[in-house]
């Protein structure tokens, strides 16, 4: 079957159709259609693979992925134009220019704790710059997979866009076949599976990974509207979030107040009896939801701690000083534990950060310029925000992508575009005029050629 659907997709590419600006419009507004028709078909579906609140599906699923898609209608035109770029002496008289060219036949494998955006996000590149597309959801939220596969039945031709569901082997199916580009959001650990599959072709990738992602609280920082917006960020979709806090670093001298205002802002924002609160979700698998519990084992709670195995619930909880070689320091946390670690000077922030690797996400909250262009400047991350978390993935004109171990390559708005699009050289030279200097045999003092530097 994976074979089939791909030998029919390149069929499709190589007929030329999916280069037509035309119709990468057309595929692109119909899928804008059908999302909005079907958009209370995915709040249903995400609510019943993870009790996802409708707000956070609306405001971090649908409407994010239809702001990607207007801006895309809106530009595609413009990004599919040959760009002219300066020539140089050596080569007067010369036009040149960079064609965008797709790659040709895509594959995308999603995750399951944002399934409809990171499925849907990237799809809009691939699209937008001319190719076909494999996606491979997860297996994990098979609600939203259903949903997924029969809107984007409904929007393309299988010889296009389809969806792909199954496990594992499924997986590793589409892994042995040949891609053009592989487009991978999911842990590190498969991230490196897809990385030397991929190798075997040599086909470019997309890593879309994670880490553990530090928050900076210094002297300095307003610890009322940093608590505020770091339970935000961290406790949307339940924790479970790539780009979320998973570890707090607080200076000594306000650890206690910030812990106070976390608490404050945990009960404000959800109630005191969490489990009854719709604006909550739960643990996407049972899997998932048993590794979180063992990583509260056997630590110092601040606040929270409650489970309920029924309905995979894990409430938000907080936890001082654990230990850097326990389990919920040893990977990532990806949900609503939260650990509190104090730290004494910047030295102290470099030896803890320089254990983890690099992070998807920084983030610093403080009022001191000088310490925020420090922490900027000197320590590798994918990306992040000055007194306030999360928020950068909004901005589409801010690349969103890894570095090192968080991943490979970055994309949102025209940088999906230019990701999924080869850059294509073309230099255009005339024939009224062919300056002899550079044929044998050469007839140029050594002097002159020594000087040519200036030419290129």
């Amino acid at each position: 079957m994976t074979q089939d659907i791909l030998h029919k997709q390149k069929e499709f590419f190589n007929s030329g159709e999916t280069k037509n600006v035309k119709t990468r419009k057309e595929a692109l507004k119909r899928l804008q259609k059908i999302l909005v028709a079907k958009e209370n078909d995915i709040c249903e579906a995400l609510y019943a693979d993870f009790k996802k609140p409708r707000f956070e599906t609306l405001a971090t699923e649908t409407q994010m992925v239809l702001s990607e898609l207007k801006f895309a209608l809106k530009n595609i035109e413009n990004w599919s134009l040959p760009k002219r770029v300066p020539s140089n002496l050596v080569n007067f008289p010369s036009a040149d220019y960079i064609y965008s060219e797709p790659y040709g036949n895509v594959l995308i494998i999603s995750p399951w704790n944002y399934p409809f955006l990171l499925s849907l996000s990237p799809l809009i590149g691939a699209i937008a710059a001319g190719n076909t597309v494999v996606i491979k959801p997860s297996e994990m939220t098979p609600n939203s997979s259903r949903i997924l596969a029969e809107i984007i039945e409904k929007s393309f031709s299988k010889k296009y866009i389809t969806v792909i569901e199954g496990g594992i082997e499924a997986s590793q199916q589409l892994l042995n076949e040949k891609w053009n580009y592989i487009f991978f959001t999911g842990s590190t650990r498969v991230g490196k599976i897809v990385y030397q599959k991929a190798a075997e072709h040599l086909t470019p990738v997309t890593l879309e990974l994670s880490g553990k992602n530090p928050c900076i609280v210094d002297e300095t920082a307003n610890i009322k509207l940093a608590a505020k917006r770091i339970v935000w960020g961290k406790f949307l979709n339940a924790g479970q979030t790539c780009i979320a806090t998973d570890y707090i670093l607080a200076h000594r001298n306000i650890k206690d107040k910030l812990v106070q205002e976390l608490t404050k802002h945990i009960t404000k924002a959800y109630g005191k009896n969490i489990q009854k609160t719709s604006d909550f979700g739960r643990i996407a698998t049972v899997q998932h939801y048993q590794k979180l519990k063992t990583m509260i084992e056997g630590q110092k709670l601040i606040f929270g701690g409650d489970y309920n195995d029924d309905s995979r619930y894990i409430g938000p909880t907080l936890i001082d000083e654990p230990h850097s070689d326990s389990k919920i320091m040893q990977d990532e946390i990806f949900g609503p534990l939260l650990p509190i670690i104090s730290y004494d000077s910047e030295g102290d922030i470099a030896e803890n950060l320089k254990i983890y690797g690099e992070p998807l996400g920084l983030y610093i909250f403080s009022n001191s310029k000088k310490f925020q262009k420090r922490i900027v400047k000197r320590f590798p991350f994918g990306g992040g925000i000055i007194n306030d978390t999360v928020m950068q993935i909004t901005n589409k004109n801010l690349p969103f992508g890894g570095v090192g171990s968080s991943g490979i390559g970055g994309y949102h708005g025209k940088n999906s575009f230019d990701l999924f699009s080869h850059k294509k050289s073309i230099m255009k030279k005339p024939t009224w005029i062919d300056i002899p200097l550079r044929y044998p045999p050469y007839k140029l003092p050594l002097k002159l050629v020594k000087k040519m530097k200036h030419l290129f």
